[in-house]
């Protein structure tokens, strides 16, 4: 049936076929009209699949919370407005290659810490949990669609927080009858952040701030993590292998600034919950390993490497030592409590590299050496 349709449609073209041109010159015409009349219709199909799911949003919340109105109800604004802490602004620029850049403190807009220190002991799941514009479905920009995620993702974090404070009566098993619904916008939210951390533009959204805060919103959440990480596990570890790529393979003059923040996200992502968080080590802990391993071949050949995944590698190692030290107290997270495979992997001949590589490469071999240590801890206690 197939080739007895291809013959067809062989036939049909060259009888059709306008005079002046070959067989081959009218089919290329034929198969690009019909390209471009597709991509059209993806395109409507899209945006159609936008306004379903945003009608499907609106109806989960309906269905949560019948009476959710935050702009109708003074003591719901009161209560978000004590609970809310502004985002950090900070006065110090990220260091970078040394090259000048037209917008140094863009990056601070995004709520990315210029030091890791100085937001260590920030409570993200307490932020401010702010009103996004309305939703625009035909988005011109990649900060754009990110709106709808957002806004629907804060509406569930509002509601939640306001039947905490028992201002609202809301039934969050509704959550386990639609799961379409907040696994696609998690899911959308975690999109539109890797498309902005690929090519992050300046100067950024604010918008993008409130994304970050979102998704560690939900993460940390008592109620709705479980559906979260339930649903959108496979997704989250997808996003974590992205940003981990990003890192790896980024080789602009002026990454740094870009890297910070996505490092900054990796740790909050880390340390904030410990199925995330000994999933990202062992990631962490491959990749590194791997590197040092072809570095510790290369070297033993006189062979050239990548000076930039070089350079790269230390935000993924200094990732690796945030996270592996206990940072979160409040979440009894220890660092000695990771004991997975690739654990065993990355120590088994981690002397023996350290130990060729220590002459030519001393912060690399120190920076292994440290998260060795830290690996270690529970047996040194």
């Amino acid at each position: 049936f197939l080739k007895i349709s291809k013959l067809a449609l062989a036939f049909a073209i060259i009888h059709s076929k306008p005079p002046g041109k070959s067989c081959k010159e009218y089919t290329e015409h034929l198969a690009k009209t019909v390209s471009e009349q597709d991509f059209g219709w993806k395109s409507k199909v899209e945006v159609l699949e936008a306004e379903v799911l945003q009608l499907r949003q609106e109806l989960l919340l309906n269905k949560i919370c019948p009476r959710f109105c935050l702009e109708n109800d003074a003591s719901a604004e009161t209560l978000l407005d004590q609970e809310c802490i502004n985002p950090m602004s900070y006065s110090s620029q990220l260091e970078d290659s040394g090259c000048d850049v037209s917008n140094d403190y863009t990056f601070d807009s995004l709520g990315i810490a210029s030091d890791f220190h100085q937001s260590e002991h920030v409570d993200t799941s307490k932020r401010c949990l702010k009103r996004v514009p309305p939703l625009n479905l035909c988005c011109t920009s990649k900060e754009e669609s990110l709106t709808a995620p957002v806004q629907f993702l804060q509406h569930l974090l509002e509601i939640r927080k306001l039947s905490e404070g028992g201002i609202l009566r809301a039934d969050f098993t509704e959550l386990e009858n639609d799961s379409f619904t907040i696994c696609k916008s998690v899911s959308r939210l975690l999109d539109g952040l890797t498309v902005f951390y690929n090519s992050p533009e300046f100067p950024v959204s604010n918008l993008l701030t409130e994304a970050v805060c979102v998704l560690i919103s939900l993460i940390t959440d008592t109620k709705l993590s479980n559906h979260v990480l339930k649903r959108c596990f496979k997704k989250l570890e997808e996003f974590k292998k992205n940003l981990i790529q990003i890192i790896l393979r980024n080789s602009n003059v002026n990454r740094f600034q870009a890297l910070h923040a996505v490092s900054h996200t990796l740790v909050l992502l880390g340390r904030n919950n410990i199925l995330l968080r000994n999933s990202l080590i062992s990631l962490l802990l491959s990749e590194v390993r791997q590197f040092a391993e072809q570095l510790l071949q290369a070297h033993q050949i006189q062979a050239m490497y990548d000076i930039t995944q070089y350079e790269n590698i230390f935000p993924l190692c200094m990732i690796l030592e945030k996270i592996l030290q206990n940072e979160t107290e409040e979440s009894n997270i220890s660092s000695s409590d990771y004991d997975g495979e690739e654990k065993i992997k990355f120590l088994k001949n981690l002397d023996q590299i350290i130990l060729h590589l220590s002459d030519e490469f001393p912060l690399f071999s120190l920076y292994l050496w440290r998260v060795s240590v830290l690996l270690n801890s529970a047996q040194i206690q």
